[in-house]
């Protein structure tokens, strides 16, 4: 059942991103987030650490703006 909500997270994802406009598209990302996470305790609870693994590879490749914006953020706060 949890692949079948990370199959479901993937076509709503790809809907937003052929409907919205770019001022629309972060606080898509912000809910995409907010049900991501559960999603992937949830995907690591029923089917594993591997199916976990390849969820969150899924979500990071559809969400790869907000991860570079994290990444460069984090970068700043070490430096």
């Amino acid at each position: 059942m949890a692949l079948v909500g990370l199959c479901l997270w993937v076509v709503l994802a790809a809907g937003l991103q052929a409907v919205l406009t770019a001022r629309q598209s972060w606080p898509a990302a912000y809910g995409l987030m907010a049900l991501g996470a559960p999603l992937l305790v949830w995907l690591w609870l029923s089917a594993g650490p591997g199916w976990a693994a390849l969820g969150l590879a899924a979500m990071a490749l559809i969400l790869r703006w907000p991860l570079r914006y994290f990444g460069r953020w984090l970068t700043r706060m070490i430096r």
